[in-house]
């Protein structure tokens, strides 16, 4: 799968998110601009000893990142996430290729995405009045459930 984080804000929480890309086999896509630079102490801090197992991709707009990915977001494969409404994380069929589009953490994904791509948002339950769940907790909860449905492969308990 891949986890992409459009125009990522804390340098914590994309080390945190790179960590579960390096145990997951899942590869990162970063779109600019970003909060921090890739050599902020914070964030290879979270990371801590898996920055060389993690994929990590550049770019420099969302329109690059579909471009390298030669795929069209309405193509079914795209999920995107939001406190915004949509269907449960759950209810989604994820397959090896998916692509998970995460927002940036002040103020989600952009606000034109939500119509446009209203039939693949979704969205993870939670107690109302809770604005949103941490990003890097988010990415995880939707990583392992994609996962689980596609029965952990390649991954091994230890």
């Amino acid at each position: 799968m891949h986890v992409v984080l459009v125009e990522p804000e804390i340098p914590p929480n994309t080390g945190n998110i790179a960590r579960t890309c390096a145990a997951t086999r899942t590869c990162l896509h970063l779109i600019e601009p970003l909060g921090f630079s890739l050599e902020d102490r914070y964030l290879r801090r979270a990371g801590v000893d898996c920055w060389h197992l993690v994929d990590v991709r550049r770019h420099g707009s969302w329109q690059a990142f579909l471009e390298h990915m030669a795929s069209d977001p309405a193509d079914g494969h795209f999920h995107f996430f939001t406190s915004h409404g949509g269907r449960l994380y759950t209810e989604a069929s994820y397959e090896q290729d998916d692509v998970l589009v995460f927002g940036r953490e002040s103020t989600g994904l952009p606000q034109p995405w939500l119509a446009s791509y209203h039939d693949f948002l979704r969205q993870i339950p939670m107690t109302p009045g809770v604005r949103s769940l941490n990003l890097s907790n988010a990415v995880a909860v939707v990583v392992f459930e994609g996962l689980r449905q596609l029965g952990f492969r390649g991954l091994h308990a230890r």
